[in-house]
């Protein structure tokens, strides 16, 4: 793995390219990691991948967890891994044991002998060399030791046992570790930003190639964010990339994104987002250059709109025979409608979620590629700004019309 920084806006807000083995073409960042189950997209098959966006879409996040269920490490190792079990030769896999959606960090029973986790198979207590077996039978191209995530609410004794066991954890992970793959050694500290800062500084003085910060989304507000993230960014060489996980959050997109983990430098984010978008049957509609909708193009017949996404199962839509979004260009866009979509979630047809996945994954990759264009343009504040000033307006628009 190689990672360059390319280009810095507004103090910490960085684009860069990242160089994977198995990916043909270099992926820029800030970018996404694709949610999977078990390596794959939830709703989407491998033969559909390739309609996505390339190489944006070319990143997968896995958890060697889903792997406990079906087949066992070694079955996976003696087919040559996960990229060869699943076919994905151009793909770069990035392992990260939390997903934020099936495999969730259980505080209350982890202990010094390894972290706890509720998963669909149950709680489970993952040792380090029990999580290094996984690692080594699936082979993907990074990986993040293992972590004591904690929320919010834990007291400050707890907290610092925490840190100073994935401290731990990550050098016995670093001694047991295969041959290949980058490693990226997990931050945590909870809410607090000494214990935080400390542990980016323990990370720091490791010989991995790049950090995977941990611990978000587990009770911190979203106005706490923007100094425990910059309390790890100030201290981690600028020079290697950062990888988020628990940012996203339903509902919090822009400020978790543009305001928040962009800005303090945070150079690849997961996109559970994503997932919680798709199964409740919503679509991303907003513009892509920052610049939404202007307050005379608003309609009362915009039903099922807050002005970033639409609500598929609304009945407005039933009869409703344009795409999507006009000026997408993603296969769902290019030939269905939203009346099709509506009529697929009111009989309970997963085509629809295949098909609400694949718009959402692409535009929320064209989201990212705009945010990338303002970085690189040295005018991220402005976009930032922008965006979000514009989509005051339009709920400020949209409250006054249902008024």
């Amino acid at each position: 793995m190689k990672f360059a920084v390319k280009a810095w806006s507004n103090g910490r807000a960085r684009a860069g390219v990242l160089h994977l083995g198995s990916c043909p073409s270099p992926i820029e960042t800030p970018s996404l990691l694709l949610s999977t189950r078990k390596g794959l997209p939830v709703f989407i098959s491998p033969d559909l991948l390739p309609s996505l966006p390339s190489p944006d879409s070319h990143l997968l996040q896995v958890s060697p967890l889903h792997f406990l269920e079906g087949l066992s490490p070694k079955t996976i190792s003696s087919v040559g891994g996960l990229h060869h079990m699943l076919g994905l030769h151009d793909y770069g896999l990035a392992a990260v044991a939390r997903d934020s959606v099936n495999c969730l960090p259980e505080c209350d029973s982890t202990n010094k002998l390894g972290a706890s986790f509720e998963t669909p198979c149950g709680r489970l207590l993952i040792k380090p060399v029990e999580y290094m077996e996984m690692i080594s039978s699936l082979g993907p191209n990074l990986w993040a030791t293992l972590a004591d995530e904690v929320p919010t609410w834990v007291s400050d004794k707890r907290n610092k046992t925490s840190v100073d066991r994935t401290v731990r954890w990550m050098d016995e992970c670093i001694a047991l570790g295969p041959a290949g793959g980058a490693v990226f050694g997990a931050v945590v500290g909870g809410s607090s930003i000494e214990e935080r800062g400390r542990c980016a500084q323990e990370v720091a003085r490791r010989n991995v190639s790049g950090y995977w910060i941990g611990g978000f989304g587990l009770g911190e507000s979203m106005d706490d964010r923007p100094a425990l993230l910059n309390a790890v960014t100030d201290i981690l060489p600028e020079e290697k990339p950062r990888l988020i996980c628990g940012l996203g959050l339903p509902g919090t997109m822009f400020n978790i994104f543009c305001d928040k983990g962009v800005a303090s430098g945070i150079d690849l984010f997961d996109s559970v987002y994503i997932y919680h978008l798709t199964l409740g049957g919503f679509a991303l509609t907003f513009p892509l250059d920052g610049i939404d909708k202007k307050k005379s193009d608003f309609q009362l017949s915009d039903i099922g709109v807050d002005h970033t996404k639409i609500n598929l199962r609304a009945i407005v839509y039933r009869k409703d025979a344009s795409p999507l979004v006009k000026s997408c260009s993603c296969y769902t866009c290019q030939n269905h409608t939203k009346a099709y979509i509506n009529h697929l979630l009111n009989v309970h047809e997963m085509l629809a979620q295949i098909l609400l996945e694949i718009h959402n994954t692409h535009h929320y990759l064209g989201f990212f590629r705009s945010i990338r264009e303002a970085v690189k343009a040295g005018k991220f504040e402005q976009f930032r700004r922008q965006f979000l000033e514009s989509r005051r307006d339009c709920l400020s628009t949209a409250a006054a019309a249902n008024a």
